[in-house]
């Protein structure tokens, strides 16, 4: 398989890359991790001006009407420097509104989105969760809808205009965008292990216009790409803390020599990376599948379990291998630990995902390996 970018894909890449490395050196991330801030504020006005909060979102709407290739490359250099921006909730919420929402709804949503005067944002926990959706969604009279339930961090929850939510109507899945200046949402705000803001909503018969719901289909679209998003994250995250790691191992003394030089240290980073690049195999299968058109339900579903798996190998072998300078937070790999956990809590467990991939398996005779048969397109 060959996952390499073309010219402009990298340039594209390469200039998200220089852009967070301007903004994330060790010291400015440890600065901000006693700020209390909810984000890097100077650093999101940063990614405005060079477009990077609209890679998915259509042109006609302000955006560059890129694919999921482009955003991974962006996102993938996000993971390795650590930025704290929402750039592909941002940016996701506002390509669902501008595919799905109704046509009322999209100038309202995408104006202020893309001139960066209004923050969006995306709960994935509330896209699928094993125990049932925390959100109800149900008709009030006949032109208007009412919201109840509570939905748990909500990424800036507490910084962000409009949230999409995921919700239970009638036992199907529905997103909703919603203004959380809106009459009945309360919202108690705090941080997140990694130092983002996050906010718990609880919404209390929260009257929601016909157009703040998103077409049927919007659930289907946004939910792999979400997985891809995070997997994309991940797989920064875990290089960049393989790569710190490599480096520290080369260079501790231990009994005189390297420990890099011992055989069991060499085979947990050799564990590290076959992970790596597994998650990368399935990740840009997914987006290749997305951009294509193509089915992803059990490709989303592998990707989905593959990165809870790559930010517990990687996060925990990673930091046993610093010894003691692994919990000393003024040395900057506890970082990389902290990312690979709340991004494994945003994807959701590993077990539940097998179970569903499973299922898939289970009643669907339709893979790509079976070159006899047609491709896949089941969404």
């Amino acid at each position: 398989m060959d996952f390499s970018l073309n010219d402009d894909q990298r340039a594209f890449a390469e200039s998200a890359r220089t852009l967070f490395e301007d903004h994330c050196g060790d010291a400015q991330l440890r600065a901000h991790d006693t700020s209390g801030d909810s984000h890097l504020r100077a650093l999101w006005p940063a990614c405005i001006d060079l477009g990077l909060h609209g890679v998915l979102v259509p042109e006609e709407h302000g955006g560059l009407g890129l694919g999921m290739t482009e955003l991974m490359g962006v996102l993938e250099a996000q993971g390795r420097a650590l930025a704290l921006v929402p750039l592909w909730q941002h940016q996701l919420a506002a390509a669902a509104v501008a595919r799905f929402g109704a046509p009322a709804l999209v100038p309202q949503v995408l104006a202020p989105a893309m001139d960066g005067s209004a923050m969006l944002t995306l709960s994935p926990g509330a896209l699928s969760v094993p125990r049932g959706a925390g959100l109800a969604l149900s008709r009030s009279g006949t032109h208007g809808w009412r919201l109840d339930g509570e939905v748990n961090a909500v990424p800036l929850g507490a910084d962000a205009r409009f949230a999409l939510l995921g919700a239970d109507c009638d036992g199907q899945p529905r997103l909703v965008l919603l203004d959380l200046s809106a009459p009945g949402v309360q919202r108690r705000s705090g941080l997140s292990q990694h130092h983002l803001g996050v906010a718990d909503l609880r919404l209390d018969g929260v009257a929601l216009p016909d157009d703040a719901v998103l077409q049927a289909a919007a659930h289907g679209w946004v939910e792999p790409r979400a997985i891809a998003c995070l997997a994309a994250l991940q797989l920064g995250v875990s290089a960049e803390q393989a790569r710190r790691t490599v480096q520290y191992v080369s260079e501790r003394q231990q009994f005189g020599r390297a420990i890099g030089t011992f055989q069991l240290v060499a085979g947990q980073m050799a564990d590290v990376h076959i992970g790596i690049e597994t998650l990368r195999s399935t990740l840009w299968q997914l987006v290749y599948r997305l951009d294509a058109g193509l089915g992803t339900l059990p490709q989303a579903l592998a990707v989905r379990a593959q990165a809870c798996e790559l930010a517990h190998l990687a996060g925990h072998k990673c930091q046993h291998l610093h010894g003691g300078m692994g919990v000393d937070v003024t040395y900057p790999i506890h970082r990389f630990l902290y990312w690979s956990r709340a991004l494994s809590a945003e994807i959701g467990g590993r077990d539940a995902h097998l179970q569903r991939l499973g299922d898939w398996l289970a009643e669907n005779d339709r893979l790509g390996w079976k070159y006899d048969l047609p491709e896949d397109t089941t969404t």
